[in-house]
């Protein structure tokens, strides 16, 4: 007889924050098809700021379309020669793209045993690349999961310095309106993750 393999257990409260880093990361990475429209139609959340944003962008999704969306997020992200929003931690950090931040990142991702998949070619330090890294860390989806040590270490370096700042822009942004919505989400999700790493250090 052989020995099951042990499965590291995740604990439901890290498996929700992977699952909600995992999803803006998918909503970042490119215009959101029907069937994630339709999914975010279906979220539902609480009381509190995060659980407000959420709400809010599932009243939002019901009532936008594929065409419409994507029309957004060309205008937000690509645009003619630039889009409104340049979503990359070197341009946040530093001003310009393709600075230290992203080679920093590539140094801190080959330690963490996470590459860049060969269909992909933004550079490294774009929100939804960052947003995916960490949903992979926290549930080891590329090894072990990663202590909250490595976890802290991680957004304190990549994510924590611009991450709320980026989606606070994309709440103001002039061609938001549904990327307000993941904005909102995304500001009050960062501010819990860098309170929750604050002090789980103390």
């Amino acid at each position: 007889m052989t020995a099951a393999l042990e499965t590291p257990q995740i604990a439901a409260e890290d498996r929700l924050r992977a699952d909600l880093y995992n999803y803006l990361g998918l909503i970042l990475a490119g215009p959101p098809d029907e069937m994630l429209i339709d999914q975010t139609a279906s979220l539902s959340g609480d009381d509190s700021d995060l659980g407000k944003g959420i709400n809010t962008l599932a009243k939002v999704a019901k009532i936008t379309k594929p065409k419409a969306v994507e029309s957004e997020y060309n205008k937000l992200f690509i645009g003619l020669g630039r889009g409104e929003l340049l979503p990359y931690a070197s341009y946040y950090l530093t001003g310009f793209l393709n600075e230290k931040p992203l080679a920093q990142l590539r140094q801190d991702m080959v330690a963490q045993g996470l590459e860049r998949a060969q269909n992909v070619f933004e550079p490294e330090d774009n929100i939804a690349s960052l947003m995916e890294m960490m949903g992979a860390l926290i549930v080891g989806r590329f090894g072990n999961p990663a202590s909250l040590d490595a976890q802290r270490t991680f957004f304190n370096r990549h994510i924590g310095p611009w991450a709320a700042h980026f989606f606070s822009d994309l709440e103001g942004a002039k061609n938001s309106v549904f990327y307000a919505s993941v904005g909102s989400v995304g500001r009050a999700f960062m501010e819990i993750e860098a309170e929750g790493f604050r002090l789980s250090n103390e």
